[in-house]
């Protein structure tokens, strides 16, 4: 099982207020599965999908990540799973501005202490599979938006992640490249079965969805 929750639940202090999140989510998806998260902003599907990439801790419940339970994880154990576990692509892209493209998907291998000349391999191995085979030297800014955010999955994969979360990975980009970048999740999903969890407000996922799920109020609904 990739993901296994059990009454999820986090929830935010605001001044004097209690803010929830996520409202005892129960959660199970299987290995190999492309799971469409959707709901309007709010709806809780950013925070959960920052818990299961081990970037916020649950105030309650239970939670299984790639084999991971996080409920008791420290700080040491969190960055461990971020590192190895999980794959992270992010609606800005997040590239350093002062890397090139291939240093950019580098970098994380590097930090998670892997030897330079295989991880450069394999970092331009993937970028050649998302066509930047051309690309390698640049900046971030010399790249359309479609070629940062292929950039940045190629960043997710070099570690070879179990998972891979997505937020809003289309919301920065005209309709073209949001399909071509859906098309790609689709196919990482399906050519190598790895389990693939995309939060969006966009329908351009759900023809690739083995799941989909409606969040509303931080609850799953649907």
């Amino acid at each position: 099982m990739a993901v296994s929750a059990r009454r999820l639940t986090r929830v935010y202090t605001v001044g004097s207020a209690q803010v929830t999140g996520v409202d005892g989510i129960d959660l199970s998806i299987p290995s190999g599965q492309m799971v469409v998260l959707k709901g309007h902003s709010g709806s809780g599907k950013s925070t959960l999908l920052s818990l299961l990439a081990g970037l916020d801790r649950l105030s309650s419940g239970r939670l299984t990540v790639a084999g991971r339970d996080l409920n008791h994880c420290s700080e040491a154990d969190l960055t461990d799973f971020r590192r190895n576990a999980v794959g992270m692509i992010f609606q800005a892209f997040n590239l350093l501005p002062t890397l090139t493209v291939l240093e950019n998907v580098c970098l994380p291998a590097m930090l998670a202490g892997r030897p330079q000349g295989p991880t450069r391999s394999s970092a331009a191995e993937l970028l050649a599979g998302l066509g930047l085979g051309n690309r390698l030297a640049h900046r971030p800014r010399q790249l359309s938006g479609g070629e940062m955010q292929r950039t940045a999955i190629a960043r997710a994969l070099i570690n070879d992640p179990a998972i891979v979360l997505a937020d809003e990975p289309t919301g920065n980009l005209d309709s073209s490249n949001a399909r071509k970048v859906m098309g790609l999740l689709a196919d990482l999903n399906r050519q190598s079965r790895r389990t693939v969890v995309v939060a969006t407000h966009s329908d351009l996922a759900d023809a690739y969805a083995s799941v989909i799920l409606t969040m509303q109020d931080g609850r799953v609904v649907s």
